[in-house]
């Protein structure tokens, strides 16, 4: 129960799903987190039901100010910043000639921006002791997707950008170490309310076609992507830096 204890961690989109469970994880094996989220009632609640090592607090990861509000608080109340996991984003399924620049540039931002700037401002609080920080890519990062150009592009930006700075960091002997999660798809209220917005009878034939695309014959668990998150965060991962850890059921297999 303690493969990261007395480690300070930092999960952004926490309020529920692949951030929640993330936070769940980390918390169980000693760490202390602070969750943020845009939706403060259900993030603050969840906060409360984690502990007393759990905090909360709003954050628009868009916003650069905020970031260093965020990773300050942090510091503030457990004494010192050691991990980011930077897993906020948001997902629409519209192909390349229905996306508008509005939801395309409100993807790429959240989604792409969010995760450099967080990523920046971490690094500049960690690189005196050394950290970890942990993306959430996807696999449609790695493969293309006909409805969903704006998440390829972002999620793609993501592993890339990953690769970048954890050169950058271990060169310049920081000891930090960047890597990437790529979830497949799972059972968490984004994926469902992507498919929401599609009728009834287009979104269950997207979701039979995309279950048998996954050899496993199912959709992931929260649980099941935050132990790749907690392998990352924790120092069992030492030797691995800009990696992609692929949790997908051997869909891209």
């Amino acid at each position: 129960m303690d493969r990261v204890k007395g480690k300070v961690c930092v999960v952004t989109g926490a309020a529920r799903g692949l951030g929640l469970a993330a936070a769940e994880a980390l918390l169980a094996q000693g760490g202390k987190v602070l969750l943020t989220d845009v939706d403060a009632k259900t993030g603050a609640a969840e906060a409360k039901r984690l502990g007393a090592n759990a905090r909360f607090c709003v954050q628009d990861v868009t916003d650069v100010a905020q970031w260093s509000q965020v990773l300050d608080l942090a510091v503030s109340e457990f004494g010192r910043l050691d991990v980011l996991v930077n897993n906020a984003g948001i997902a629409h399924i519209l192909d390349v000639e229905t996306v508008t620049l509005a939801q395309w540039q409100k993807l790429l931002d959240i989604n792409l921006t969010g995760v450099f700037l967080g990523t920046q401002a971490a690094i500049a609080r960690m690189k005196a002791q050394g950290g970890a920080i942990v993306n959430i890519a996807s696999i449609e990062g790695l493969l293309g997707d006909g409805g969903l150009p704006a998440y390829n592009a972002a999620k793609g930006g993501v592993r890339i950008f990953t690769r970048s700075a954890a050169i950058h960091v271990a060169r310049s002997g920081y000891k930090i170490r960047i890597n990437n999660v790529c979830p497949g798809f799972a059972d968490t209220q984004m994926v469902s309310g992507a498919l929401a917005t599609l009728q009834p009878e287009i979104a269950q034939q997207f979701a039979e076609k995309t279950l048998a695309r996954i050899p496993m014959g199912r959709f992931a668990s929260p649980s099941e992507i935050a132990a790749a998150v907690l392998f990352l965060a924790s120092d069992e991962s030492s030797y691995v830096t800009g990696s992609d850890l692929v949790v997908d059921g051997g869909m891209t297999a």
